[in-house]
C-alpha cells in the first residue's frame, strides 16, 4: 500500500534505558593485542604531562604476579579519578591530548586483566584510589574504593621511581596472558618475548615523543619476594622514517592533497633504502604491511602501514611510506578506531590523492612510480648477484617468506618446499622427501624446542629458517652425491645431539 514518505520520524516521548551489565563484558572484549592495551595506558600518562613512565612486571619466583604503569603525571583528584574510571565517562580533553573517548583505560585493562586499581595523588590532594573487579563490573557496575592507606602506600613504593610530587600507578592482576605455570623457563621466555615486542611497540608508535630529552618509558621486572630488579631498560625510539640514506636521491618530498572538507593534507613522501635491515624498517609487520601511509594524531603514530583503500599493496612499493598528520579539528574525512590502531580514511580523501602534487609540479602517483622503480632496479642488481633458490612454502611463517622473495630471486615455476612435523626414528633430527619437496622434522623433539609454547602450522619460525638455509638445495638436485651425504649425516648428528640435549634441559628446569 504506497503511502506519503516522511522525512523525519516522530516521536512520542522518551524513556531511559541505561545500559546492561553485560555491557563492560562486551567492552573488555575489543581485542586489544597486549602491547596496543599498555600503549593506550601510557597515551593516558603522557596526557597527564608526565615525563617518566615505569612499565613494571611483578613476579614471586617463578610466577608473573602483577602489571603496572608508573607515571609522574599531574595526578588525579578523588572526583578526577571517578570520571577516568567510569565507562564512557565525560571529561575535557586537552586540544593535543591522546586521549578520545573516555573507554581506553577500562576496556584495554579489562581485556587483560580480571582486576585493575588505579590510584593517584596531585600536588595538593591525598592519594585515592579505585578498583574495577571484572565478576563485579558485569553484575552492576559496581567500582570499589581503595583504602586510602594502601593507595598512598603503593604510591610511595615508586616514590623518587618516577613519582616526585605527584603520579599515577595503574594495577593490572590476574594477567590472563600471564602463564599459568612459570617453570621450565616458562616466565622466563614469555618476559623476553612480551618485553621485545611491547618496546618494539612503544618505540615505533611514540617515536616522536622518545625522541625528546625530557621523555623516558622504562620497562622492569621485580622479583616481589627478593626485591630484586633483574632486568630495566628504556625504550628506545623507533622512527619508520629514520633511514640513514634515502632510496631515491629525490626524495623525501612534500605533496599536497586538497581535500574540500578539511583542506589541503600534507603527505611527507619518503623512499627507503633496498634491503635495510634496521629495526625502524623491520619492526613494522611483513613486507606488505609496512608500506603505504604513517597517521600520526598529536604525534603518537595511530597507523602503521596501509593504503586505506587507495590501492592494493604490492610487494614493488615496500619501499614506499607516506607520513601524513591528521587534522586537528574533528572531520568527517579521517575517522580513529577505539584502539588508536587504524584510520577509516573516507573517499574523499583517496579521491584528492589522485590531484595531489609537489612544489615543482610532481604528482603523488609519480612519487609511487619512483618507488616501484628503485625495489626494480634493487631486484634486478639482485638476480645477477645472488643465486635463485626454490622458496619455502607451507609450514614457514608467511613473514619468513616474504623476506627470502625479497632478498633473493626465485627459481621460476617451482613448487616451495614445505615443512611438516612428523614422528621418526630417535637418530633422526629430520627427513627429506623429495617426491613431495618436503622438509620432515621429527615430531619427538618438538615439545622440547617448543619450550612448553603451544605449536601450529608455522611454529619455531627461527628453526625452520635455519632448515631451509641448510637443505633448499638440496631439493634443486635429483640425488645427493657421497659429499652432501656426508654433511647430511654431519647436520643429523649435531641436531639430534642438540634436540636430545634441549628435551634433558627442560626436564632438569622442571
Amino acid at each position: 500500500m504506497k503511502t506519503d514518505w516522511q522525512f523525519d520520524v516522530p516521536t512520542a516521548g522518551s524513556k531511559f534505558l541505561p545500559p546492561d551489565a553485560r555491557y563492560m563484558e562486551a567492552l573488555s572484549s575489543q581485542g586489544y593485542a597486549f602491547e596496543v592495551a599498555i600503549a593506550d595506558l601510557v597515551d593516558n600518562s603522557i596526557d597527564a604531562g608526565a615525563k617518566d613512565v615505569v612499565i613494571h612486571f611483578l613476579r614471586d619466583g617463578d610466577q608473573l604476579v602483577s602489571l603496572l604503569v608508573v607515571d609522574d603525571g599531574k595526578g588525579m583528584t578523588d572526583d578526577g579519578l571517578d570520571v577516568a574510571m567510569t565507562v564512557g565517562g565525560r571529561r575535557d580533553y586537552a586540544d593535543d591530548a591522546l586521549g578520545m573517548f573516555g573507554t581506553g583505560l577500562k576496556s584495554a585493562s579489562l581485556s587483560h586483566a580480571s582486576a585493575v586499581t588505579v590510584v593517584s595523588t596531585t600536588k595538593r590532594t591525598r592519594a585515592t584510589g579505585r578498583r574495577w573487579l571484572m565478576e563485579r563490573a558485569v553484575s552492576g557496575f559496581q567500582c570499589d574504593i581503595v583504602d586510602p592507606s594502601y593507595a598512598q602506600a603503593l604510591l610511595d613504593r615508586y616514590a623518587g621511581r618516577p613519582i616526585t610530587w605527584q603520579g599515577t600507578v595503574v594495577r593490572w592482576d590476574g594477567v590472563k596472558d600471564f602463564p599459568k605455570h612459570g617453570g621450565g623457563g616458562q616466565t622466563d621466555r614469555y618476559v623476553q618475548r612480551t618485553i621485545n615486542k611491547l618496546g618494539l611497540h612503544l618505540g615505533l608508535h611514540l617515536h616522536r615523543f622518545l625522541s625528546q630529552d625530557d621523555f623516558n618509558i622504562t620497562i622492569a621486572v621485580e622479583d616481589v619476594r627478593t626485591s630484586t630488579v633483574y632486568l630495566a631498560f628504556g625504550v628506545e625510539p623507533l622512527d619508520p622514517f629514520g633511514y640513514p640514506v634515502s632510496g631515491d636521491p629525490e626524495y623525501p618530498r612534500t605533496f599536497l592533497a586538497p581535500v574540500p572538507s578539511v583542506g589541503d593534507v600534507r603527505l611527507e613522501a619518503h623512499i627507503w633504502t633496498p634491503r635495510s635491515t634496521v629495526d625502524e624498517y623491520k619492526a613494522v609487520g611483513s613486507v606488505i604491511e609496512r608500506q603505504g601511509f604513517y597517521f600520526y594524531r598529536h604525534d603518537r603514530l595511530v597507523q602503521a602501514g596501509g593504503w586505506n583503500n587507495f590501492r592494493q599493496p604490492e610487494q614493488r612499493l615496500s619501499l614506499a611510506r607516506v607520513s601524513v598528520d591528521l587534522p586537528d579539528v574533528a572531520n568527517d574525512v579521517f575517522g580513529l578506531t577505539v584502539k588508536k590502531s587504524e584510520v577509516q580514511a573516507s573517499s574523499e580523501f583517496t579521491s584528492a590523492l589522485e590531484k595531489a602534487t609537489d612544489a615543482e609540479g610532481r604528482t603523488f602517483l609519480d612519487y609511487l612510480a619512483a618507488a616501484d622503480a628503485v625495489h626494480r632496479e634493487a631486484r634486478r642488481r639482485t638476480s645477477t648477484t645472488r643465486r635463485a633458490v626454490i622458496p619455502p612454502g607451507r609450514g614457514f611463517d608467511p613473514g619468513l617468506r616474504e623476506a627470502i622473495a625479497e632478498e633473493l630471486p626465485l627459481i621460476p615455476h617451482e613448487e616451495p618446499i614445505a615443512v611438516r612435523w612428523q614422528k621418526l626414528d630417535n637418530g633422526l633430527f629430520f627427513d627429506i622427501d623429495r617426491e613431495n619437496r618436503t622438509m620432515v622434522l621429527n615430531q619427538q623433539y618438538r615439545t622440547a624446542i617448543l619450550g612448553g609454547r603451544r605449536g601450529g602450522l608455522n611454529d619455531v619460525p627461527l628453526l625452520k629458517a635455519l632448515m631451509w638455509l641448510v637443505l633448499h638445495q638440496v631439493f634443486e638436485k635429483e640425488y645427493s652425491g657421497s659429499r652432501e651425504k656426508d654433511n647430511l649425516q654431519l647436520w643429523q648428528s649435531i641436531l639430534v645431539a642438540a634436540a636430545r640435549a634441549e628435551a634433558q634441559r627442560g626436564g632438569d628446569d622442571e
